[in-house]
């Protein structure tokens, strides 16, 4: 039986000849997802902000002034709605009650259903969360600690590994998948939580996985063709790991499709983030990150071993 092949032996993509184009396109992407999360910041979560966050499920798309106006009616605290993708779908967050224990806030959220199910018969509530100030704060200090860390842990991996240009084109290019990934959530206004945190991560991990990949096949190329021009060995390394890059990405994507649509809203930001991140990952890694290489001056000659005694190794009879 023909084994199936996404992606012909004979492939030869010359990738290096855009490589300004992608250098503008990801200069372009990087500075506007930044000023989107600048000016329109993030929706950030119950997880970060503190509060109570009741999701309800209304038959019919409500009005905001109308459901905003109804919310103010109980006198529980300045009201914050958030509408979701689907019209049908709103987020009510509330302040913790003034007195911050547990039986004030299950009367809080008790009254703001029974109200909301009165004046909106038919409605449902997919869940409630409280999470104190005090706990935010920690989680929003955890959770920028824990990508800053991530980030810089593996670019000094790639540094100490193979050298610091692999360390500085693997730092720029994880930088700009998650900064890409912020821009994404300021735009779309996806509530930017907890779980968004964890698809962050996976999403650096995705793009580290296949960055390191590429990087092993160029440093292979180095020693075994230390007379080849950059740009024609980044080329060659980079189509000969074209199909696992392709069938991976393809792999992932389909199971994220399958978890799109019948994950529930719960999981369709997460979902979104990853898909993205999927993307972003596999063209920073083709078109960023190796490229990237030429620009701080890596070469062939750079990987030449010191010279030794005795018979060559398989590498240098290559060369």
């Amino acid at each position: 039986m023909r084994l199936l092949k996404l992606i012909p032996d004979n492939t030869n993509i010359g990738f290096v000849r855009l490589r300004a184009w992608a250098f503008g396109l990801t200069a372009l992407l990087t500075v506007a997802a930044a000023v989107l999360v600048g000016v329109r910041g993030l929706n950030l979560g119950v997880d970060f902000v503190g509060g109570v966050m009741i999701e309800a499920r209304f038959p019919t798309a409500p009005r905001l002034d109308k459901l905003r106006s109804d919310v103010d009616s109980l006198h529980v605290g300045q009201g914050n709605l958030q509408p979701f993708a689907d019209p049908h779908v709103v987020s009510v967050r509330l302040p913790i009650p003034a007195t911050n224990d547990e039986g004030a806030t299950n009367r809080l959220v008790n009254n703001v259903k029974s109200s909301l199910a009165a004046k909106y018969p038919g409605v449902t509530f997919n869940r409630a969360e409280t999470v104190s100030g005090k706990v935010s704060g920690e989680l929003i200090r955890s959770g920028v600690f824990a990508v800053f860390a991530a980030v810089f842990m593996i670019a000094i991996f790639s540094w100490l590994r193979y050298e610091w240009q692999f360390g500085v084109s693997t730092f720029v290019a994880i930088f700009h998948d998650v900064l890409v990934t912020l821009g994404f959530f300021a735009l779309t206004r996806f509530e930017f939580d907890l779980n968004i945190v964890a698809a962050v991560l996976t999403i650096i991990g995705y793009s580290i996985n296949d960055k390191i990949v590429i990087d092993d096949r160029i440093r292979e190329n180095m020693r075994k063709y230390r007379q080849m021009d950059m740009r024609s060995l980044i080329d060659l390394s980079v189509n000969e790991t074209l199909p696992r890059t392709v069938m991976t990405s393809l792999t992932i994507l389909l199971a994220l499709a399958s978890l799109l649509i019948f994950g529930g809203p719960v999981l369709r930001g997460f979902t979104a983030a990853m898909m993205l991140g999927v993307f972003v990952g596999t063209y920073s890694s083709i078109y960023v990150s190796s490229s990237l290489l030429i620009s701080l001056g890596l070469s062939p000659q750079l990987s030449e071993p010191k010279k030794k005694s005795g018979p060559p190794d398989s590498a240098e009879r290559v060369g």
